[in-house]
């Protein structure tokens, strides 16, 4: 029997309340990988380098998901009035398993929080907050209470983009539930799709096996066939490592 692919799953620290400090992730990424036919792992913040290498030298492919604002300071710039939540341990955990996976050419798949990581981790830099910085009128945040699942605002794809042929669609409905997004793109990578107010909503890198990297947040709406596909199209990737 041909063995699952491993595929990293970086966790957020869940701070102490009634229970203890914990790390954790939304359920939604292990099912959605699970059902694409690989066996997550889940990646505790580590600040010891060596011990986080004998995970990732493990991996197969590596997923970056969703969650607090990257540290203007990774990008050069300094906060804003509107910056949410940052996470110092944790950005430095996930960029340093963004550059090694880049180098190594380790299928990689980001996911809304986890395209801003990996274009800040090649060099790119982010919008901290889309409305207060005048990018944009669309609120693409949930901040208005919408479900995780509902689709928002369309998106347009590069009909010869990998992303576009790998789901078979270049014009897609979305869910947004993210208040930055890429400002400059990193130079080893191609913005491939944007929404209708401009808005980068994916990158690629076309000289890496695959990776590819969205704004919104496909695991939560995985029962759609070209997000299937798209998960699909990833883990095949990680099993070409295997």
């Amino acid at each position: 029997m041909s063995r699952f692919p491993l595929i990293g799953l970086p966790t957020l620290a869940i701070p102490p309340g009634p229970k203890p400090p914990r790390f954790g992730i939304n359920q939604s990424y292990v099912r959605a990988l699970t059902a694409a036919g690989c066996a997550p792992v889940l990646i505790p913040i580590l600040d010891d380098e060596d011990r986080l290498r004998a995970i990732y030298d493990r991996l197969d492919g590596i997923v970056f998901p969703g969650g607090a604002d990257v540290a203007p300071q990774e990008y050069g710039e300094e906060p804003i009035d509107n910056l949410n939540v940052v996470e110092p341990s944790r950005d430095r955990t996930e960029l340093t398993l963004a550059r090694w996976a880049f180098a190594d050419d380790l299928p990689t798949l980001g996911i809304c929080r986890g395209q801003q990581l990996l274009n800040v981790a090649l060099g790119g830099s982010l919008y901290q907050d889309l409305r207060h910085q005048g990018v944009t009128t669309v609120e693409h945040s949930d901040a208005d209470g919408r479900a995780r699942n509902a689709l928002l605002h369309r998106v347009r794809l590069e009909p010869s983009s990998r992303l576009a042929q790998l789901i078979d669609e270049t014009s897609i409905e979305v869910n947004s539930l993210h208040h930055q997004a890429v400002k400059v793109v990193a130079a080893p990578l191609k913005a491939t799709a944007t929404s209708e107010d401009g808005v980068i909503e994916a990158l690629e890198s076309a000289d890496r096996r695959f990776l590819i990297a969205v704004q919104w947040h496909p695991e939560e709406i995985d029962e759609l066939p070209w997000v299937r596909r798209l998960f699909q199209g990833f883990v095949r990737a990680a099993q070409s490592t295997t």
